[in-house]
């Protein structure tokens, strides 16, 4: 891979991680209704698949994970 390459790599992870950080502070911190925080959820994951498309398996494994932990504890769901 080129250094070009690289640094557009590069600047698409750290969109990716910020656009995550985002959405999960938003579900911490902002009194949302359930289906609201769904919307925050979904709409971080189109955001991923438009940063790496076919990558929506990793997404539900790293993010996914990350936001059903968040939703299952603030909404006290099973």
């Amino acid at each position: 891979m080129d250094k070009q390459a690289l640094l557009a790599e590069e600047q698409k992870l750290r969109r990716l991680r910020r656009a995550m950080d985002i959405a999960a502070t938003l579900l911490w911190q902002v009194d949302l209704t359930l289906e609201e925080a769904q919307d925050v959820v979904n709409h971080a994951k189109h955001t991923a698949l438009q940063l790496f498309p076919d990558k929506e398996e990793t997404f539900d494994l790293i993010y996914g994970s990350r936001f059903r932990r968040i939703l299952v504890e603030k909404y006290h769901l099973q």
